[in-house]
């Protein structure tokens, strides 16, 4: 968010109906509310798989970083969620295994297969505002609308040897209210209350990546500390 701070300001002062972001390469796709405030780049894809599936039932795909609020609205659509590991391809490639007519990362990257195997913010928004345009409501609006999640990302140093295949195997020692753990990439592990954390090993420096999710802001700050604490005695 920092760094569309111009754009806020601008969206605001212009009394626009919104702002829109895309990175350098236009595969990834923000945007600002009316107010300045910002939609969040996790619900770029879940705000369009709530248009398409409206029109067509349908499964999707998000790697396993990427917010439960996608699958949330494809169950509530009738169609079935899958997860991938994080990255384009391993995206694409578990939407042809499962016909998904969806899919995309929670960093706003946007596949509508109907169109390309890619991510394509140009598609995004041209998706996004027929949304906005047939249900004739506000970016506030639309927002109101969504699965309420928040997330926290964070990462911690390790030793070179840190074993994450052992904090693999002890999962279900370490924590409790474990509903499944996914091991596609790293390791995901999903608990009862609707909260879930994603922990990667960086392939190019000794660190281990974070990412939590839960429905509340006071929830998801405490499992991520409860899972830093725990890696760093392991």
């Amino acid at each position: 968010p920092k760094n569309l701070s111009k754009l806020s300001k601008l969206v605001v002062s212009n009394k626009a109906d919104l702002g829109i972001a895309v990175d350098p390469d236009v595969d990834r796709l923000v945007f600002v509310c009316e107010d300045g405030s910002f939609f969040g780049e996790e619900y770029t894809i879940v705000a369009i798989a709530s248009y398409l599936l409206s029109y067509k039932k349908g499964n999707t795909v998000c790697n396993l970083s990427s917010s439960n609020a996608l699958k949330d609205i494809t169950i509530l659509n009738g169609g079935n969620h899958f997860y991938s590991a994080v990255g384009e391809a391993n995206v694409v490639s578990v939407m042809k295994e499962n016909n998904a007519i969806f899919g995309g990362e929670g960093s706003g990257g946007v596949i509508f297969p109907d169109l390309h195997y890619g991510r394509d913010a140009l598609v995004g928004i041209a998706l996004f505002l027929s949304y906005l345009s047939r249900d004739q409501i506000s970016l506030l609006q639309l927002k109101e609308k969504m699965p309420k999640y928040y997330m926290l990302k964070d990462k911690i140093n390790v030793s070179e040897h840190f074993d994450l295949d052992f904090f693999k195997l002890k999962c279900h020692e370490i924590f409790t209210n474990v509903s499944d753990v996914l091991f596609t990439d790293g390791v995901r592990i999903n608990f009862n209350c609707k909260s879930w954390v994603h922990i990667r090993k960086s392939n190019t420096e000794p660190i281990i990546r974070i990412i939590s999710e839960s429905t509340s802001k006071e929830k998801v700050s405490s499992l991520i500390n409860d899972v830093i604490n725990k890696l760093k005695k392991i």
